[in-house]
């Protein structure tokens, strides 16, 4: 008996599903991308441990970032397991790359040693990013306008500090220039 090929399935982000009975390990009934895995996960990099005595949690992301150099990237990489679910399950475009942005904060900032890690504590990227998943799954495929101030404020956030070294390395030439021609130089 042949067995009918399956084609490929293309969707844009934001369609829906893109799951279907050949496939379930992407979000189906028995599917790795279920809520309660992606539930699972997120408190397992974000508040699996509890401080004796405190309300304070933390995960393994936080014990992995305190591996020099490597630890927060491999904790980024953990971190984009949600975001593989959001973009299988269907997120709108806007809300994935909310979740790549919570993981490249707590990446960026998690590399500084000792405050990255106690940011992580706090940020739990995994956390917000989860509940921004079923945030998005609750209400539909729509982007909302606070999402796009969000977006719209962090790119202008991240233009003004790419122009920083451009507009010191400018003072910089022109204090030179100026130093070069006072009086005495000759």
């Amino acid at each position: 008996m042949k067995t009918k090929a399956v084609e490929p399935q293309i969707l844009l982000p934001g369609v829906g599903p893109r799951t279907d009975a050949v496939n379930p390990r992407l979000g189906g009934a028995g599917g790795a991308f279920r809520d309660e895995n992606l539930d699972m996960l997120s408190r397992l990099l974000d508040t699996w441990f509890r401080v004796p005595g405190t309300n304070i949690r933390f995960g393994l992301d936080g014990i992995i970032g305190f591996v020099p150099g490597i630890g927060d990237v491999l904790a980024g990489l953990a971190s984009t397991i949600i975001v593989l679910a959001a973009f299988f399950r269907g997120a709108p475009m806007i809300t994935i790359l909310r979740m790549v942005v919570n993981i490249a904060i707590e990446v960026g900032v998690g590399m500084v040693p000792v405050l990255g890690n106690l940011f992580d504590i706090g940020w739990r990227a995994n956390r917000r990013n989860y509940h921004l998943l079923e945030r998005s799954l609750a209400t539909g495929p729509r982007d909302t306008w606070r999402d796009w101030i969000f977006m719209g404020l962090l790119g202008a956030g991240l233009m003004a500090l790419a122009m920083v070294p451009f507009f010191l390395l400018l003072w910089m030439g022109g204090s030179l220039l100026r130093a070069l021609h006072a009086p005495g130089w000759n």
